[in-house]
């Protein structure tokens, strides 16, 4: 089960790197996309270098103010960048902070996982004690042999064996 759970962690973990790279390889595309689609629409972007500045610079919505839209399908074009940096710069974001995330989120799991093996361990020596004490009133009746098999569901108790189901003849 181990092992299983180990091919599970190590498929999350390369389903979240591939996503990160997914991630900046869409945000990369669009950024290219954006400054050739500056470089086409607006008369005043006159290099493709100064077509991604404004691409990235819009898309991160810093807008430095050295290179603005000019014309309406120039700004019309922006609008789609921004929304498209926004949605795709955020992915990138959230990939990055998954992977920083991850290990904490696996130790809390371990954790909680021993607690539960834990807790389960004092159920069962608590329904093995209580059978026990079921047995021993069902056969004992004398008052001197009560005590004596409460002794012995104690005794059951604190070492965590388990005593034997009692069957309905």
């Amino acid at each position: 089960m181990s092992s299983r759970r180990q091919r599970l962690r190590d498929r999350q973990r390369h389903i979240v790197r591939r996503g990160l790279v997914y991630s900046l390889v869409l945000a990369c595309v669009i950024l290219g996309f954006g400054g050739v689609g500056f470089w086409m629409l607006d008369p005043r972007i006159e290099t493709l270098s100064d077509g991604l500045w404004l691409s990235f610079t819009t898309a991160a919505t810093v807008g430095y103010g050295d290179v603005v839209p000019s014309t309406h399908g120039s700004r019309i074009f922006a609008f789609i960048v921004v929304l498209l940096g926004l949605a795709v710069l955020s992915l990138v974001t959230a990939s990055l902070a998954a992977i920083f995330v991850e290990r904490e989120v696996d130790e809390e799991e371990r954790q909680i996982e021993r607690d539960l093996l834990r807790e389960m361990a004092a159920v069962k020596r608590d329904i093995a004690s209580l059978r026990a004490e079921v047995l021993a009133m069902q056969t004992h009746t004398s008052t001197e042999e009560l005590l004596r098999a409460d002794a012995g569901a104690a005794a059951i108790r604190a070492r965590g064996a388990t005593a034997p189901v009692p069957r309905a003849d």
